[in-house]
């Protein structure tokens, strides 16, 4: 029988957005334990799992700070997974891109990756645990080409990418299992406000969306790593 996620301790960073949500609501079904950082002074009040039993939320934790993400990986028991969602969306033409608004999408992006990855990394590799990483790339990561009009979001998406499959190959070894899922867009209450004359039927669900993480951070997934899961729906 595989195992499951029973009992385990999973990091979820943006799990308090929508595809956070989704993504702690699934991973609790199958038994998780999640631990949420949130990077202001309570939950959002949408979000359903503030006082879930099986929920740990750590309040003002800045991701992009080196040493609130180690202090916060530091304190939790033997981790078996770590969830990277957090991140942020930017257009804008190339020209009018400004030095501060790249950094920003390279900060929100990639170094929150990198942090909370490298913090996973460090606590798996203390406790033995041949674990599970995943993060979220976008389709403008795989294929730069789908990035006109927002070169910083794409670039730091690439970067992503680019990191997860380098891990995944640097830590096969040690049995860590890293991956990253590329969603195109994803169906949720801000995208149809920002979009919506769209058509919501070629977006990707966050039930679709959450079904690829939790698997790809869960003992079943047994082999894939350094993987870019393409969840492009019908778009």
């Amino acid at each position: 029988m595989t195992e499951t996620l029973n009992g385990r301790h999973v990091v979820v960073t943006g799990g308090t957005g929508a595809l956070g949500g989704a993504v702690v609501g699934r991973l609790l079904e199958q038994g998780a334990i999640c631990h949420v950082p949130n990077a202001h002074a309570a939950a959002p009040p949408n979000f359903p799992y503030a006082a879930h039993a099986s929920v740990h939320l750590a309040h003002n934790v800045d991701l992009s700070d080196s040493t609130k993400v180690e202090a916060f990986y530091h304190q939790l028991p033997e981790l078996w997974a770590s969830v990277h969602l957090a991140g942020g969306f930017t257009m804008a033409p190339v020209e009018k891109i400004e030095s501060a608004s790249f950094a920003e999408m390279m900060d929100t992006n990639a170094r929150t990756a990198f942090l909370c990855s490298r913090a996973a990394v460090r606590s798996m590799l203390t406790s033995g645990t041949a674990g599970r990483i995943v993060n979220v790339t976008a389709r403008a990561g795989l294929d730069p080409r789908r990035g006109a009009g927002m070169v910083a979001y794409a670039a730091s998406k690439a970067a992503v990418a680019a990191m997860t499959q380098a891990m995944a190959e640097e830590l096969k070894h040690k049995g860590i299992l890293v991956n990253a899922v590329a969603p195109s867009t994803l169906d949720t209450p801000a995208n149809r406000a920002d979009m919506p004359d769209a058509d919501f039927t070629k977006w990707v669900s966050l039930e679709a969306a959450a079904e690829a993480i939790a698997y790809l951070a869960s003992p079943a997934n047994q082999a894939m790593s350094g993987t870019l899961v393409p969840l492009y729906g019908r778009a």
